[in-house]
């Protein structure tokens, strides 16, 4: 009996993926550990490795494909004695019927009734709450589908107290309404235009984006906070460290001080180092700062676990090596999945402020604006100094605003003076 190599679940969130490339051909012989093939996630590009040894008796999935199912059946793999051609020739298993799956949307309509009875309402006839079917007519029922209406909140007034399509007129069509999934959450409809373009494809990637943020502007109510705060103190201290840790070949960025100083403020201000997790709150034990990386096709956030304790050389570190794997496409699923806040910085591109949105089920992120020269009163005296804006967008619904306001100034504070994140 041949092998069957299914689709991995390469994340949890992982419903579905694209088999990027294969590694391998048929006839080739594999061992445990080898890699067989490159498969895109909605977050990276990861590889498939061999768990069984054997021969490639056959590909089911082509490479390339998008939209495979976890558990598709994407090739055979012939055991040890077992014969090759006819391990290739079996039966396919269930690759076949995976592409059919997405076809398969056709066969709803026979929900109404029996296959032979084509003359019967395309939808189905509305249910009472305790199962009663609900008599109207077909017009009706077609007008209150096209209205949002609730047929079971009406009351007829046709023969036997069939609805009919006078009766729509007095249904309580706001509550069904408001029933109703936004216009906004369905897919943006196909755009027609003369103007000379290229059409890209979507990346797995680029889909679950698109997704995420979509859902997280309709379901979470931000609440942004801004804070103007001074950099020079610390400035002087990265040119101190920097040049205490030359001989370590460590350099640290303006943007390791920040992750730490947004870490240590977190745990200064447990009330925002918090998710909201159905009808309750997790309020977490340290803070996983989650740090937006830009890579080709979109972003990504790895996270620096425990960010408040680790020291500036650490996050500095790891930062390093998880911003250059995350340009590979080589994280793993636990270095890009969780966090408790994240920080995204576009102070590199002079942005001087932004909003950034919340990376669900997370309750904060903080946006970084660039550092600039800007006069500032210092000691009742107007001065010039370097000044950078940060915002925090926090979850209205776990986070109360005067506690994110806490946050802020603890932010500013640590950032201001320095030291106190290194205490």
């Amino acid at each position: 009996m041949p092998i069957e190599l299914k689709m991995p679940a390469l994340s949890p969130t992982m419903e579905e993926g694209t088999l990027a490339k294969w590694l391998v051909k048929e006839g080739d012989a594999v061992k445990s550990g080898d890699i067989l093939a490159e498969i895109e996630t909605d977050k990276a590009t990861m590889e498939f490795e061999a768990v069984d040894e054997g021969i490639i008796a056959k590909i089911l999935v082509a490479e390339g494909t998008d939209e495979v199912k976890v558990g598709t059946v994407i090739a055979l793999i012939a055991g040890e004695g077992e014969d090759v051609a006819a391990a290739g020739s079996a039966p396919a298993p269930a690759p076949a019927p995976a592409p059919a799956k997405a076809e398969a949307p056709a066969p709803e309509a026979p929900k109404s009734g029996p296959a032979p009875a084509p003359a019967a309402p395309p939808a189905p006839a509305p249910k009472a709450d305790g199962g009663e079917r609900i008599k109207a007519s077909p017009l009706a029922r077609r007008l209150a589908q096209a209205q949002g209406i609730d047929l079971a909140g009406v009351t007829g007034s046709g023969p036997g107290g069939r609805i009919v399509k006078a009766d729509l007129g007095a249904a309580p069509a706001p509550a069904a309404a408001s029933a109703a999934p936004p216009p906004s959450a369905a897919p943006p409809a196909p755009v027609e235009t003369d103007i000379p373009h290229e059409a890209v494809k979507l990346s797995n990637m680029r889909k679950t984006i698109a997704r995420r943020l979509t859902e997280a502007k309709q379901t979470i109510p931000h609440i942004y906070l801004t804070v103007d705060i001074r950099l020079d103190a610390l400035l002087k201290l990265r040119a101190e460290l920097n040049k205490g840790l030359e001989g370590r070949g460590i350099k640290l960025s303006v943007n390791d001080l920040l992750i730490k100083a947004l870490a240590v403020a977190l745990v200064e201000v447990p009330e925002c180092n918090v998710s909201l997790s159905g009808d309750q709150l997790l309020k977490y034990g340290r803070a996983d700062i989650s740090v937006a990386v830009s890579i080709p096709g979109g972003l990504i956030t790895p996270i620096i676990a425990g960010a408040d304790t680790k020291s500036l050389s650490a996050v500095s570190r790891e930062m390093t090596e998880l911003a250059g794997r995350a340009k590979e496409g080589k994280l793993q699923p636990h270095e890009y999945q969780g966090g408790t806040a994240s920080i995204s910085n576009m102070g590199m591109f002079g942005i001087k402020q932004f909003d950034a949105v919340i990376n669900p089920p997370q309750g904060m992120i903080m946006a970084i604006g660039a550092g600039e020269k800007r006069p500032y009163v210092i000691d009742d005296s107007l001065q010039i100094a370097t000044v950078m804006s940060a915002t925090g967008s926090f979850d209205h619904r776990a986070i109360d605003g005067a506690d994110g306001a806490r946050l802020m100034q603890a932010f500013k504070k640590l950032v201001e003076n320095p030291l106190g994140m290194l205490a």
